[in-house]
């Protein structure tokens, strides 16, 4: 692509845009030397020309000259062209190794795997394999598996905004999308690198659907520069960008090649700051045009991680993905590297962030060709194993600036830029969009005996969302019901059955990442046998005192349910303390208590005529924590317990 090589080549410390070289005591340039110049100075597009019509004019080229003109295609990513050259030069003998692997490259650029697997091999035959060649091969292989085992991503071209120049980097905002594009004009100032119209940002409308229309030049500050501008991330509220453009300064980035002195024009982030129709410009502090260059801004959710690609110093090699942190003070940190998780010796760049997936776009991981795009999960330099989206995501071209629009249960839209084969133009954006088969997440519910642990069928269960009863049923032979439930809601499971105790259990909301089900017991006491005692567990009082508290009159619901779906049950419901007190004011105290729990039963409709309140007091502890022996605070809190006894069934 020819966007890429702009990207690509500028952030591997490479020239986006070079002042006119200075050699001193030099004559006006001839025909190759012209060519020569253009080359060097990355100005691929005009190169390509200058080198095409100096070996056409010659029977016998030098090699070089070939080899110039092949490199020139392959860095503006023409890649068909790039092979016809390159497909001769190969079988020259003083052809250059680089040649040999390039042209295994552009076969692989098109698609061609087993072509390209077969020139990787003869490449080995010659020169001998290393770690780059063997992961090409893989990645040939598993191109192929890949385009036989698509995902169900369905992916469209965006025809509306797409022209036959590029377009990428689409960003979503609050009322559209804004993206980066050649602008198709006669008056336009052309890059000598890509020979079209340096980059712009635009604007466009989305539709619910995800398709973009109505795009539109932006005329605001941020899109005012000598030379390339774009992609743009955007925050949350729409009034902060941060927007990659090609330093236009005097300060840029001076080196030397072949006696000549050059500049590069690396690039640089800028921050623009909303300020009622204006916009304010800030610089990233840690650009620094003369020795690298930074760009493809992307924020986490909450806007505290800033993830950047750049070649500065202290990375894995080539471009890197960095980040960096906002500070208390509202200034950005220090960068720190990523890792070599995601980072790799070839380049790594475009990052998006989606809740704890991290998307990039990456050469050194195993691709189906150029830029692929990864997935990693993690955060600021700890991240899992990158994957690969796989095909359609994919090409055999460049894929990358992947983000997401949308992404819930049911569905995944998003956008992507790619200069894949079948498009309008160079780079185009494509839509994509996933329709998820629905998550599966199922609750089983075993309903026992809680005494025997009997399996109790035909018992009836609810499942309340809130105070919402929104599934009921009845066990099956098993003991068991089940329910589907959803993902990121919590629920509470109530059980009933005729001669028992009703039981409940709540559930917290779940959030499982495949189809999943979850096994909950319910275990009911019976209460259909005269002379059955149980503890009512987890009926609290506050210290000195019997008014029944919130918590204890979830319990005590319980047994109301219970004495209404069993209208002969006759219970005595008693209230216990420990030893620890005077006897007297212990019995005054629990009597008070068990008075309490009765009285709040017969407010729910309960005929007083089935209760007995008792307070034992002391009286019938249930174990040896008696006055004078020394217990734990454990031991003394099994004494203070509310009993129901069935004295009629």
């Amino acid at each position: 692509m020819r966007t890429q090589t702009y990207l690509k080549y500028t952030l591997c410390a490479l020239s986006l845009s070079f002042t006119v070289a200075t050699v001193s005591g030099q004559e006006q340039p001839g025909r190759r030397a012209r060519a020569e110049q253009e080359f060097l100075k990355m100005e691929y597009a005009n190169a390509a020309q200058s080198y095409e019509q100096l070996v056409l004019d010659k029977k016998k080229p030098k090699t070089e000259d070939l080899e110039r003109l092949a490199e020139s295609y392959y860095y503006i990513k023409q890649y068909n062209l790039a092979e016809n050259w390159f497909s001769r030069i190969v079988l020259l003998e003083d052809a250059s190794k680089e040649s040999h692997l390039k042209y295994a490259e552009v076969l692989k650029q098109q698609g061609k795997y087993p072509e390209a697997k077969q020139q990787y091999g003869n490449y080995i035959s010659k020169y001998g394999a290393n770690k780059e060649i063997e992961r090409a091969i893989v990645g040939a292989d598993s191109a192929a598996y890949w385009m036989e085992h698509p995902t169900k991503h369905q992916v469209n071209n965006e025809r509306v905004v797409n022209t036959a120049l590029s377009e990428f980097g689409l960003t979503p905002t609050a009322n559209g999308a804004l993206y980066a594009t050649e602008p198709n004009s006669l008056l336009s100032e052309k890059s000598g690198m890509t020979g079209q119209p340096y980059l712009r940002v635009y604007s466009a409308e989305r539709r619910i659907d995800g398709s973009l229309h109505y795009p539109n030049l932006m005329t605001e500050s941020f899109n005012n520069s000598a030379y390339h501008v774009g992609p743009v991330a955007v925050n949350l509220a729409n009034d902060v960008l941060y927007v990659t453009r090609t330093y236009a300064g005097k300060d840029a980035q001076k080196y030397k090649a072949h006696a000549q002195r050059w500049k590069k024009q690396n690039l640089e982030l800028k921050i623009y700051r909303k300020n009622g129709e204006a916009w304010i410009e800030d610089d990233f502090p840690y650009n620094n045009v003369k020795e690298y260059s930074v760009g493809h801004a992307a924020l986490n959710k909450d806007e505290t991680i800033l993830y950047f690609a750049s070649d500065m110093p202290g990375g894995q090699g080539g471009v890197d993905i960095w980040y960096s942190e906002l500070q208390q003070d509202g200034s950005w940190g220090t960068p720190q590297n990523v890792g070599s998780q995601v980072n790799t010796s070839g380049d790594e760049m475009f990052p998006s962030v989606e809740g704890e997936e991290l998307y990039f776009s990456s050469t050194g991981h195993i691709g189906m060709g150029g830029l692929d795009i990864f997935k990693a999960n993690g955060a600021k330099a700890s991240f899992t194993k990158p994957v690969n989206m796989g095909y359609p995501i994919n090409s055999a071209s460049d894929d990358f600036a992947f983000i997401n629009s949308m992404d819930d249960d049911m569905h995944t839209m998003g956008y992507l830029s790619s200069n894949r084969t079948g498009g309008v133009g160079s780079d185009d954006i494509y839509s994509f969009s996933l329709t998820k088969p629905r998550l599966n997440i199922e609750l089983v519910t075993l309903v026992k005996d809680k005494k025997t642990g009997e399996i109790l069928d035909r018992s009836v269960v609810m499942l309340y969302e809130g105070e919402k009863v929104i599934a009921r049923g009845s066990t099956d032979s098993n003991g068991q019901i089940r329910f589907d439930i959803d993902k990121g809601l919590a629920y509470k499971v109530y059980g009933e059955k005729e001669g028992y105790m009703a039981d409940s259990a709540s559930m917290n909301a779940v959030f499982p990442l495949r189809d999943t089900t979850i096994q909950l017991t319910l275990n009911l006491q019976p209460v259909n046998k005269v002379g059955e005692k149980f503890v009512l567990e987890n009926i609290y009082y506050d210290f000195d005192k019997y008014n029944i508290r919130p918590d204890a009159a979830l319990i005590l619901d319980k047994l109301v349910a219970t004495m209404r779906n069993n209208p002969t049950l006759r219970i005595e419901l008693s209230s216990h303390t420990d030893s620890r007190g005077a006897k007297t004011y212990n019995q005054k105290l629990s009597q008070k208590r068990a008075q309490a729990a009765v009285d709040y039963i017969v407010g729910k409709g309960i005929d007083r005529e089935r209760l007995v309140a008792k307070g034992y007091g002391e009286s019938r502890l249930v174990n040896q924590c008696a006055d004078g022996v020394k217990c734990t605070p454990e031991e003394h809190q099994a004494n203070r317990r509310t009993e129901v006894e069935v004295l009629a069934y």
